[in-house]
């Protein structure tokens, strides 16, 4: 609560929104960049900074627990164009979405003379060691200071412990994580008190793309909601209940809460419609392999 205190006072007590019971932030990625050096300049502790789509807004709804995981993390910025859409509904300034793999690199590119060290977590087997070399060769001056791959599979306490110590040792002062949601968020959930890292972001399917293992959709696409059509012909089998399936659940959740008929903030019962009364304006609504 602390962090999300100073988040308020640093850009201003407006500048978020909520999604379902989900509260993200009407920040930009020039926006998040400034916190993130804020955050490795003190070293007050370890902060997170989740980029979500509707699929993470979507798997909230499935899990509380994971609803209260994103509530807590210091940063949830909109990574998915229907995010974007609903902050723009509820009047916040939002010219395009924190587009993961746009952070990253905007990141790397605005610092890369910093000496600020950065370790890549996450991905197939291969995929951080690729995702370093290809940020390095774009930014010769930046410092990688580790990569890791862990097992698709449920790591031991032991093994657990050994990649944090691995961490530790590397020092990094920004930890990428692609893990995919909504596993991406909760490691860094339960990782964040164990860490002595000021910066962990979650940025899914970035390792993929930036290590092109993937195809990115063309910049139109992704800029104008339709990068979902793109890469549902790329991963059908994998992608179809994603986008087709909790699309539609998306939307429906979203009329439903924009007619007060029902509520997704925990503890808040829906508003009750009547004759005399119109439905409360705006809505609340609208990336493992990874995202």
């Amino acid at each position: 609560m602390a962090n999300r205190t100073h988040v308020a006072q640093m850009f201003g007590s407006e500048t978020y929104f909520r999604v379902l019971g989900v509260r993200v932030n009407a920040l930009q990625i020039p926006d998040v960049a400034v916190q993130m050096e804020e955050w490795i300049r003190h070293r007050g502790g370890c902060h997170s900074i989740a980029a979500t789509s509707m699929h993470g807004i979507v798997e909230a709804q499935r899990d509380p627990a994971f609803k209260g995981m994103l509530n807590s993390a210091d940063l949830v910025v909109p990574d998915g164009m229907p995010l974007v859409w609903v902050g723009r509904r509820k009047g916040h300034h939002l010219p395009r979405r924190v587009y993961g793999p746009d952070l990253m690199l905007d990141f790397c590119e605005k610092t890369a003379r910093h000496g600020y060290r950065h370790f890549f977590y996450g991905g197939r087997p291969g995929v951080p060691e690729r995702l370093a070399e290809s940020v390095k060769r774009r930014f010769p001056t930046m410092e990688v200071c580790g990569t890791f791959s862990p097992p698709f599979r449920a790591l031991d306490p032991e093994e657990d412990k050994e990649i944090v110590t691995m961490i530790s040792r590397a020092a990094p002062d920004v930890l990428w994580v692609g893990l995919g949601t909504p596993k991406q968020e909760r490691w860094m959930h339960e990782h964040r008190d164990k860490l002595h890292v000021p910066v962990l972001v979650s940025v899914g399917a970035a390792f993929d793309f930036l290590s092109r293992r993937r195809n990115q959709a063309p910049r139109w696409m992704r800029e104008h909601g339709l990068e979902w059509l793109f890469r549902l012909f790329q991963e059908p089998r994998r992608l179809w209940r994603r986008y087709l399936i909790d699309g539609a659940r998306f939307v429906t959740y979203i009329g439903l809460e924009s007619l007060g008929l029902k509520s997704f903030d925990p503890g808040r019962e829906p508003a009750r419609l009547s004759m005399q009364s119109k439905p409360p304006g705006g809505s609340q609504g609208a990336s493992a392999e990874v995202d």
